[in-house]
């Protein structure tokens, strides 16, 4: 049986509902669906009511975090609404929020006819993220396709990205031991230079205390994927995976199966589980 341990809804930066994200894992026979939204758990209640008793669902949130001088991401799996780590996500939202601001007003400055109100009705009622800027530049004629909106804008680095305060990761990973739930570093190529180039950091993950690291990524080729697992099993740290689905947000990416050859064991899934600890 194979799992999805990385979705997006509405509710952040995907374009689906929890139902549909949920109703879509039992379509095609996925044991178990985690739903990661970024920085908020909103959407978390009306996933596990879609879930019922058909399929297992694990309650997650995706937070960018401060490591040494880079953002890395972290995903945290079985997050209650009452845990210390719920409890800091209004004041990392705020951070959020004014990146956003500073980012509009940088558009602006470059020429881009946008506004807070056009980025707020297109988040609807979740946080306002990249692809939602990136959404209303393709529909402004400012760039030809979501990928190109973050190539000329707004990716790392582009003329309207700007950076936001962030908890460190130590913190983070604190605050989801104290929650009783596990961390895993999620997409970690994107704390090196390329998706060869960070084997030598994995060591280092495994110092900070978080559980796992995610090997079965949908940017991934397979060798990568087995040999990343492999790696984090010597390690002692889980392999875990998803396919960072966002629906129409970010295209040709499935629920499950990624761009069509990402497959995530279960028995991923059942060592996270054995690792949370106790609250």
């Amino acid at each position: 049986m194979a799992v999805d341990l990385h979705t997006h809804s509405r509710y952040s930066d995907g374009s689906d509902t929890p139902t549909e994200i949920v109703t879509g894992a039992k379509s095609i026979g996925l044991s178990a669906i985690a739903l990661t939204d970024h920085d908020l758990l909103d959407g978390i209640d009306e996933a596990a009511r879609a879930a019922g008793t058909d399929i297992e669902f694990v309650p997650g949130t995706e937070l960018s975090v401060q490591w040494e001088d880079k953002a890395m991401h972290l995903l945290a799996y079985w997050v209650g609404h009452d845990s210390p780590l719920a409890g800091r996500l209004d004041g990392i939202r705020q951070g959020r929020m004014a990146r956003n601001h500073e980012m509009v007003e940088a558009l602006v400055g470059l020429g881009v006819d946008i506004s807070m109100e056009e980025l707020e009705d297109e988040a609807g009622v979740g946080v306002i993220g990249r692809p939602h800027f990136a959404a209303i530049l393709v529909r402004k004629k400012a760039a030809d396709t979501i990928g190109d909106a973050f190539d000329k804008y707004l990716a790392t680095g582009r003329p309207a990205y700007r950076a936001r305060s962030r908890i460190e990761a130590t913190e983070a990973i604190g605050l989801a031991q104290e929650s009783g739930a596990v961390s895993v570093v999620a997409h970690p190529h994107t704390l090196a230079d390329g998706a060869d180039e960070f084997s030598h950091l994995l060591p280092r993950f495994a110092e900070l205390g978080v559980v796992g690291i995610e090997c079965h990524y949908v940017e991934y080729p397979q060798y990568l994927r087995e040999n990343m697992a492999a790696a984090a099993e010597d390690l002692g740290l889980v392999a875990t995976g998803g396919s960072d689905y966002h629906g129409t947000y970010k295209l040709g990416i499935a629920l499950g199966s990624g761009k069509g050859d990402l497959r995530v064991p279960d028995s991923c899934l059942e060592r996270l589980a054995e690792r949370r600890p106790p609250t």
